[in-house]
């Protein structure tokens, strides 16, 4: 199947040809035909498949054609859980409508000043990617004009969920016209997001792409254990030295963590920088372009700030504290390997980690293979679940053999 095949305009065909995209990818193939055929959509997919085009492209054969009622509110609304995800969305829509007249994009969103976005919410506006948190505010101050809104479009609605907007998507829902299209995007559409949907959707199609066991076959999976903080912090240090890797997206569990491990990592001499929600919205942009010009080699974030992250020159991810929910991982580790790229995501466990460990194996339904360095081998008695095989493998992380001559330091 070929871009042309699902009759799309020729000027996003021509944006489609200057970005080198050919082919639909599954996800696409099946989203795209349905949305222009005016359903109510509910689509699963994982990260890195393409989920973006397969609801703006058809949105642009909409918006290409005049509105079908008069004023300046915005005809299409896409909300995403994140600032970050925000602009990437925001971004995809500028690329793919660079040839068709008159699209205007906005975007609204926590960090960056109001009366800015106050000021864009007046201008005719085709299309509006925002958070749920900061366009609540502007609703609230009766700054938005949804009389026109003709599609609805909620992206990751799982992560929505989990970071508790569903009564703001619910009640910004309910401040658009009854008769809009919706489409729903999730990684997994079953617990509160089918409930969100049968809300929200009228007789959605659905639609399923990639099972969670067949994803990130690209990614080589790396599991090391880990005694305690220190062996944690030299066996991370230890691997950043390898020359391999270009760029690394390194994870923690709080805000607070990723600041302190970025300044201990700089303080060693790694080019490292935090990424995390307290950041406002200006601190987060310049981290990012720093991050996509080579300044910053090692990016530590937290799971909030880096949803939506698409750097590819990321070809290490790095667990160095495993997240809380299982799902979490799979997102993680999709933020290398894009665009059919190879990436390798290493995870550190440390003893009392072994059930977030289990949930993460019995979620991806494999075993993320065992990795030993030599010279920084976890102590016998502290992860009895190491299997001999598993124990004799050495050199996972490569990079130079440690000597014990380097140290993180005290963490405070």
């Amino acid at each position: 199947m070929t871009f042309e095949s699902l009759n799309l305009d020729p000027a996003i065909l021509q944006a489609l040809a200057a970005a080198g995209y050919t082919e639909p990818t599954p996800v696409q193939a099946k989203a795209i035909p349905a949305a222009l055929a005016g359903h109510d959509l509910m689509v699963s997919a994982p990260t890195g498949t393409g989920k973006t085009a397969a609801f703006v492209l058809p949105a642009l054969m909409r918006l290409a054609q005049p509105a079908k009622k008069a004023g300046r509110g915005p005809r299409m609304l896409v909300l995403t859980p994140t600032r970050e995800l925000a602009l990437q969305v925001t971004a995809a829509a500028e690329k793919y409508s660079r040839f068709l007249r008159r699209i205007s994009t906005g975007t609204v969103l926590g960090g960056m000043p109001y009366p800015k976005q106050r000021h864009l919410l007046q201008q005719p506006l085709d299309i509006l990617v925002a958070t749920p948190g900061r366009l609540i505010d502007f609703i609230e101050q009766g700054a938005v004009d949804f009389s026109r809104l003709e599609l609805l479009v909620l992206d990751e609605a799982d992560r929505m969920l989990d970071m508790g907007f569903i009564k703001p998507v619910e009640r910004i829902a309910g401040a658009t016209p009854a008769a809009r299209q919706t489409l729903l995007f999730s990684a997994t559409l079953d617990g509160g997001i089918a409930t969100l949907a049968k809300r929200l959707l009228r007789n959605p199609q659905l639609i399923q792409v990639a099972a969670t066991q067949a994803r990130h076959d690209q990614i080589e999976q790396r599991l090391h254990y880990v005694d305690d903080g220190s062996h944690k912090h030299r066996l991370l240090d230890h691997l950043l030295r390898d020359a391999a890797i270009n760029q690394a997206l390194v994870f923690t569990a709080t805000k607070r963590g990723a600041d302190r491990l970025a300044g201990k990592l700089t303080d060693i001499g790694h080019a490292a920088a935090a990424l995390h929600g307290n950041m406002n919205q200006s601190q987060r942009n310049r981290t990012l372009a720093r991050m996509r010009s080579g300044a910053v080699r090692v990016l530590v974030a937290t799971d909030v700030a880096a949803r939506g992250i698409d750097v590819a020159s990321i070809t290490h991810v790095i667990n160095y504290d495993l997240p809380k929910v299982a799902e979490d991982y799979v997102h993680r580790i999709g933020r290398t390997g894009r665009a059919g790229a190879s990436g390798i995501a290493i995870s550190f466990a440390a003893p009392d980690d072994a059930q977030q460990l289990k949930q993460i194996e019995r979620y991806t339904g494999r075993q993320i293979a065992r990795h030993v360095i030599a010279g920084m081998e976890p102590k016998p008695h502290s992860h009895s679940r190491v299997s001999a095989p598993a124990a004799q493998r050495r050199g996972g992380g490569g990079g130079p053999r440690w000597s014990g001559t380097r140290s993180f330091g005290r963490m405070r």
